[in-house]
């Protein structure tokens, strides 16, 4: 699941943290009510759904016949949810009315016996229901997406369309029969049983059978005229289901899905668990929604080529494929173990930009998922992985339990090793498949696949808030060839924020080459001597990038120049940075011209290129001109920004061609808003036109309609 805020938070928390716009922290976690898994008195076993829909009228009539075992002796009522539903008859298996109330979203259904431990009891509930606003969706046709019906069940909202008990540790099987008008498909979980056709009714009957259990959460729906694009992973179907204007897009946007699910099924050593993997579009998704077997994502999935250098959604496919596996294969018990489903899928699609983009991309993700992590520590709250205490379920899907579960992840790789740790989620998934679990399951899991008691990392990084914080400082004694190397745990522990025991590997780099030290930390201080044959080039901390920690490191700055030539892409990026604020140097200036030009990784020329927009009084518009034409976009849009800081005149034509000639939407709009800081009313025609040009989330006629703005305003 990935909402919009978190979409959000994706594409700005980190232009957020870098530009210091962090407050206190706002929010009062703990004021929140504690929540428990609720107890039941009986399993259900399956659900039998029937829904024939208007899609004119809005309204929709069904039946939901439901399957269950009790789990005591004398049973003899049941408790379901119902909201914005009305039921109109509830039957036993032998037809008989049974007595039902409904009120404040419930369904009380009164049987005419009692029933013993285990015995198999079947009742029908129909009912019917109009335009419910949340859970499903009647979309009139817009020029945007065709008259539609689709669902959004997470996290209790099968219950606005379906009458059942909607929490996620009961798992089920279901059968979803649905008709609908003729000249449109019908997508739901498992496998398609068949379709029947009625011409004179004008309607298409499709049954789709999910024979595997899962929860109610995953359930869904989405009717409309779809295209489908076919493709398969070996025998299992792969299809997408996109408007039909959508469809030649759709083909390489959706390409690597195979890829995808080869690459978990091989990773965690688990083969693709469901009969089918399909995707589809609709209006009421910001980002994907995970549901077994077909994921709805949203609309916004589909785009031109040229956008995706700025907008690709290829993380979010690679993340709603990894739930088929973390959410819908195991699946949380209580919503306060969010992490089995959202760490693990967040630190999955990591795994996959990794393995598909090349190591130093993967480590730029890894980083920028922390640093959402961090933004929400250090501006909103601080608060345990697993936490009991929310209002509703959604206020635990947030940067805690995605990126900072994913960091904790990594460190746990770390701490075990690459084969043990993977042997532990295979081992996982092989022995809580199908069920509900929660985080002891996994705690437990990882001492029986490994051999090692982690209580404590799981106590200090899951059950406590918080995070490290680091202040390094090192020393060399060239009299006794020793380097002295500091390392503190300043991080407030006044709110049950712990001082970590955790390892740290410290590369040592001399002409001899690099030598990696693994340090234990686990008081709030420590003071560590190495003898060493000449004085460092580069003492690296967290060699590797594998803590998450926010530190702060006070280098010289020889070594800082050394480092931004030297370092892989995290350390050459944070040294550029540190060197940033020594611009009256002209050593640290020829190194920041030398990485904005020619480093092989985007962001460190980037943060050169932001780095010598700040230099007092200083002028590298000669780079900053030949950084327009960057192969990277982001590195494109910094570059025009720092050119149109100086509201130089003379860049304008070039701010205009870049505008016509650049094949980033977001480089456009930079340039766009360059010639708003240079250009003048001779402009307008320009920007007017501009603001016509279609683009993804707009950005072409926000970033015109803020140029017309400012030259306006002068």
């Amino acid at each position: 699941m990935l909402a919009p805020i978190l979409l959000a938070v994706q594409l700005f928390a980190a232009q957020l943290l870098s530009a210091g716009a962090l407050n206190a922290q706002s929010v009062d976690v703990y004021a929140r009510p504690v929540q428990s898994e609720p107890s039941r008195d009986f399993d259900v076993q399956h659900y039998r759904i029937t829904l024939a829909f208007d899609l004119d009228a809005k309204t929709f009539e069904g039946e939901n016949h439901v399957t269950l075992l009790p789990l005591r002796d004398g049973w003899d009522r049941i408790r379901l949810d119902a909201v914005d539903l009305e039921v109109n008859s509830v039957l036993d298996s032998a037809g008989r009315a049974l007595v039902f109330r409904q009120s404040e979203g419930v369904l009380d259904v009164s049987f005419a016996r009692t029933y013993a431990f285990g015995e198999r009891v079947e009742f029908r509930v129909a009912y019917q229901g109009s335009d419910p606003k949340l859970g499903l969706y009647f979309d009139d046709e817009t020029p945007e997406h065709p008259l539609m019906v689709s669902t959004d069940s997470f996290p209790n909202n099968a219950r606005r369309w379906i009458p059942c008990y909607d929490y996620p540790h009961d798992k089920v099987t279901q059968e979803l029969i649905v008709t609908a008008p003729l000249g449109n498909k019908v997508l739901s979980n498992g496998r398609l049983v068949g379709t029947r056709e009625d011409p004179e009714a004008g309607t298409t009957t499709w049954h789709w059978r999910q024979e595997q259990p899962h929860s109610t959460y995953l359930f869904m729906l989405a009717i409309g005229p779809f295209a489908i694009i076919k493709d398969s992973y070996g025998e299992i179907p792969v299809h997408s289901w996109v408007y039909p204007d959508a469809a030649a897009d759709a083909q390489w946007i959706f390409a690597k899905t195979p890829d995808m699910l080869d690459f978990y099924s091989e990773l965690f050593n688990y083969p693709y668990p469901w009969a089918k993997y399909d995707q589809v579009t609709t209006p009421h998704v910001g980002g994907g929604a995970e549901a077994t077997s077909a994921t709805v994502l949203g609309q916004q999935v589909i785009h031109d080529r040229r956008a995706e250098q700025d907008f690709s959604w290829e993380w979010i496919i690679a993340h709603e494929v990894a739930h088929q596996w973390w959410g819908d294969l195991i699946t949380l018990r209580e919503w306060s173990h969010t992490w089995l489903h959202e760490s693990f899928a967040t630190y999955s699609d990591y795994l996959y930009t990794h393995h598909e983009r090349g190591p130093d991309e993967g480590a730029w993700d890894l980083k920028e998922k922390k640093e959402r992590y961090l933004h929400e520590a250090r501006s909103r709250y601080l608060r345990p992985i697993v936490f009991d205490r929310y209002d509703r379920p959604h206020d635990n899907f947030d940067s805690h339990t995605y990126p900072k579960g994913a960091a904790v992840l990594h460190m746990l790789r770390f701490v075990l090793g690459d084969d043990p740790f993977f042997a532990a989620l295979s081992r996982f998934l092989h022995d809580h498949a199908f069920q509900a679990v929660d985080t002891h399951d996994f705690i437990n899991t990882v001492k029986d696949a490994t051999g090692q008691n982690l209580d404590g990392f799981f106590e200090q990084f899951l059950f406590q808030p918080g995070h490290p914080v680091f202040e390094v400082a090192s020393n060399w004694d060239a009299g006794e060839g020793v380097l002295h190397l500091r390392i503190a745990q300043v991080q407030d522990t006044s709110k049950g924020v712990p001082i970590y025991r955790i390892p740290v590997e410290v590369a040592l780099v001399t002409s001899a080459g690099k030598r990696v030290e693994r340090l234990w930390l686990d008081q709030a201080e420590h003071t560590f001597r190495f003898e060493l044959s000449e004085r460092p080039q580069l003492v690296r901390f967290d060699e590797g990038n594998r803590l998450l920690k926010e530190w702060t490191y006070a280098k010289e700055r020889t070594e800082l120049l050394f480092q931004a030539r030297h370092d892989d892409v995290i350390g050459r990026e944070w040294a550029v940075r540190e060197l940033a604020r020594s611009v009256d140097d002209p050593a640290v200036i020829a190194c920041l011209l030398e990485r904005a030009r020619s480093d092989s990784f985007w962001a460190v020329r980037r943060a050169a290129v932001q780095a010598l927009q700040g230099v007092p009084g200083g002028s590298h518009e000669d780079l900053f001109r030949s950084s327009v034409i960057d192969p990277n976009s982001k590195v494109r849009v910094a570059a025009l920004r720092a050119l149109s800081s100086s509201r130089n005149r003379a860049h304008l034509a070039l701010f205009r061609a870049r505008f016509e000639q650049d094949d980033s939407y977001l480089a456009q709009a930079e340039a766009l808003r360059a010639i708003g800081r240079v250009g003048d009313q001779d402009d307008f025609p320009l920007l007017h036109r501009a603001a016509t040009h279609a683009s993804p989330r707009g950005v072409l006629k926000q970033a015109a309609e803020q140029a017309i703005a400012e030259i306006g305003a002068r």
